[in-house]
């Protein structure tokens, strides 16, 4: 079958009038059809929920209440649903740029512990002013993280070794490391205490003056990380957009064959966009670490918390646009967040799972069904042409 990138489309005249007029009605006719496909799947799954938790005796109104306290109403909770959406962002910041060159990169919980345990170590045994032990946790991170995706990397294009086999299989082998580090004292096992009868597998807490600044707003307190999130976010659109780097990521994402002939090296591009996400889902967990909301400054036993596959799932979910990535995983945090108020309303534990499943699938469908209309298209478009 005939590539779609291989075959020639005469282009439109942009000094024609009626072509920037044509464009608008096109982008403002998808974003209606994108909206509106969004809002009925969440609707539906709205209704199927409703009638799962009256059919058990439950009240569904309570339930969808409980949510919104969970993770926006109640005081102080949407704080907390912005300090869990901060390594959501990052993680699936670091997928939408693997993705770009055409890579799947699924080991992400992996990538997140190793970044963790990097930081954990800097945190705990580095001397010096608090703020230069901040950043230098941070640029650990993004080193632990790094470097096991380069794994990965080196695997994929000196053995050829599939990156979706690799990074999946690395997760059980970080969990396996960070678990053995927990029992040792001079890696990440906090220090024997008199005062303590029983001793727990943590490392030390980070101290006060190595903690990610918290900002406070109108009675909710998040780490000031939450606006550096949002910059990344704005900062890799640019890059997509507007440079030769992100266009030749796309290239090689799109057609292997085409970019090697525009000169575009497969092994520079594709190790360097694998380096980048793991450092990214690295950077996920250090921040985790410094900024409270997971773990209280310790790391731990699962410390990842599903953060890794819950930021592989947004960048999924938005289709890999960095700018839609922040409110995904605003929404997909405040479902996180608001679950924990979900027993408070006598619904059976299994139900209120199902509710969380049924809004999380809610959001997946549209973009699986946009990929299908949009491959078809193209497809369709092809056989036409040839």
């Amino acid at each position: 079958m005939t590539d779609i990138l291989d075959v020639e489309i005469e282009p439109a005249d942009p000094s024609d009038p009626e072509f920037e007029d044509v464009s608008k009605y096109s982008r403002g006719r998808e974003i209606a059809v994108v909206v509106s496909l969004y809002l009925s799947c969440i609707v539906v799954a709205m209704v199927i929920s409703a009638i799962l938790v009256s059919a058990t005796g439950g009240s569904w109104q309570a339930v969808f209440s409980a949510l919104l306290d969970g993770s926006m109403r109640a005081p102080g909770r949407w704080g907390t649903t912005i300090g869990i959406a901060i390594p959501l962002v990052i993680v699936a910041l670091g997928t939408a740029i693997n993705g770009r060159a055409g890579l799947v990169n699924i080991g992400q919980e992996g990538q997140l512990l190793m970044g963790a345990a990097f930081a954990t170590y800097v945190g705990m045994w580095m001397g010096g002013p608090g703020p230069l032990i901040v950043i230098v946790l941070l640029l650990a991170g993004i080193v632990g993280g790094a470097i096991w995706s380069g794994i990965t990397a080196g695997l994929l294009y000196w053995r050829k070794v599939p990156e979706v086999l690799s990074t999946l299989l690395l997760i059980t082998v970080a969990s396996q490391l960070t678990g053995y580090a927990l029992k040792v004292e001079w890696l990440l096992l906090a220090p024997f205490r008199a005062d303590r009868s029983v001793r727990n597998q943590v490392s030390e807490q980070l101290a006060n003056n190595t903690r990610m600044p918290r900002v406070t707003m109108f009675g909710n307190t998040f780490p000031i990380s939450a606006f550096v999130v949002v910059a990344m976010a704005i900062i890799v659109f640019f890059l997509f957009k507007r440079t030769v780097w992100g266009f030749r990521l796309q290239m090689l994402g799109r057609n292997k064959m085409t970019a090697r002939r525009a000169g575009v090296s497969n092994v520079k591009y594709g190790m360097g966009a694998m380096l980048i996400s793991g450092g990214c889902a690295g950077l996920a967990g250090a921040m985790m670490l410094s900024g409270g909301d997971f773990g209280n400054y310790r790391f731990t036993p699962g410390f990842s918390s599903n953060i890794g596959w819950e930021g592989l799932l947004v960048a999924l979910v938005v289709r890999q646009h960095p700018l839609f990535i922040v409110p995904m995983a605003l929404t997909l945090a405040g479902i996180r967040t608001g679950s924990g108020f979900l027993a408070a309303t006598g619904v059976e534990r299994e139900i209120s799972q199902v509710v969380q499943a049924l809004l999380i699938l809610a959001l997946l469908l549209p973009p699986a069904i946009l990929f299908v209309r949009d491959r078809r298209r193209a497809l369709a478009a092809t056989r036409a042409r040839t």
